[in-house]
């Protein structure tokens, strides 16, 4: 589907087609497992035009979604798009790496060194300015009032995101693992390519984004650090997806002591079981309007997944798996 749009989406609200589609087009880039790359040169063009521009609308109170990709966080982002105040960029990585040449963690945009994580020290005047630029245009031009930005890495990232916005909110959106991983690989297989000499999957440019997890990341965490060399040479996908979700899912939770106020804890089965419920406690949080239109599209597309089976981790891996479901089941959805 263009843009994640369909029929029932185009019939639910109309009026939303438009904003997806620009988002789509101009502003949320085209990373390089999807097609239509040629299309980059000419939206780094327009960022560089937007960046000299005047603001064109003040963005205020802009929604991150966060988590694990393959976690829910995509449909939560259409879901809210249905808001009649909300546009909704869907990663959109190339606005950041028009802001930061280091933040590519694929390697869509950019091919040097770069960082998993970004603090508040790494934004300079320039930026914000930037940032506020290109995201003001986006809602002038969409003619929407608040934006969600679904980007699931920027969950390393908060401190930077809040030097930007200061007002923002946060929704982290957990899945259960064991259907996280299997998600995950089940993406890398269908959608992984060769380019010449280059495997392109969800861990980027020949396993760019793996190693900067593990180089970056791991160290961090004491029970894994020690095995950072059985780690660094994985290649089974589903235990690289393992690994990625326990240091992502601890991230989300460190964040929710940190920043109680503006981090909102969302478990993925719970938003699938009550949609309406659950999205009226995340407008509430984000101050978003509560619309019927909204609420009933949420009641439609928020289907239960199937659950997947569990599948063998190594010791390494066995322990901190099952102590971060268990730390995650004891939270509840704000």
């Amino acid at each position: 589907m263009v843009a994640q749009v369909d029929r029932s989406y185009i019939r639910a609200r109309p009026s939303r087609l438009w904003s997806r589609l620009l988002a789509y087009l101009f502003f949320e880039g085209r990373p390089l497992t999807t097609r239509g790359q040629w299309l980059n040169p000419l939206i780094f063009f327009l960022f560089e035009l937007q960046k000299r521009m005047p603001i064109l609308r003040t963005p205020s109170s802009p929604v991150f979604i966060l988590g694990t990709g393959r976690s829910g966080t995509t449909i939560l982002g259409i879901v809210l798009s249905m808001n009649k105040d909300v546009g909704f960029l869907n990663e959109p990585k190339a606005i950041w790496a028009a802001l930061r040449d280091d933040e590519d963690l694929i390697g869509s945009y950019h091919r040097d060194a770069a960082r998993y994580r970004l603090g508040a020290v790494d934004v300079s005047p320039e930026l914000k300015s930037a940032a506020h630029r290109i995201y003001g245009s986006y809602l002038r031009f969409s003619m929407t009032r608040r934006i969600v930005d679904k980007y699931p890495e920027l969950i390393f990232r908060v401190p930077f995101v809040r030097k930007i916005f200061p007002d923002a909110k946060f929704i982290f959106l957990s899945r259960n693992g064991w259907d996280t991983c299997c998600s995950i690989d089940d993406w890398s297989t269908r959608l992984g390519t060769q380019v010449d000499d280059q495997n392109h999957d969800w861990w980027g440019v020949n396993r760019r984004k793996w190693n900067l997890l593990v180089n970056q990341i791991i160290p961090e965490h004491a029970d894994l650090s020690p095995h950072v060399g059985m780690l660094r040479d994985l290649k089974d996908q589903k235990l690289m997806a393992a690994t990625e979700w326990i240091v992502t899912m601890r991230e989300g939770m460190r964040l929710l002591e940190s920043y109680p106020d503006d981090v909102m804890h969302v478990h993925y089965e719970s938003l699938c079981d009550r949609p309406a419920t659950v999205c009226k406690q995340i407008a509430e949080f984000a101050g978003l309007t509560n619309d019927a239109v909204f609420l009933e599209y949420a009641e439609k597309v928020l289907i239960k997944p199937e659950r997947k089976a569990e599948f063998d981790l190594p010791p390494a891996l066995q322990t901190p798996f099952r102590a971060t479901i268990g730390a995650l089941a004891e939270l509840g959805d704000e």
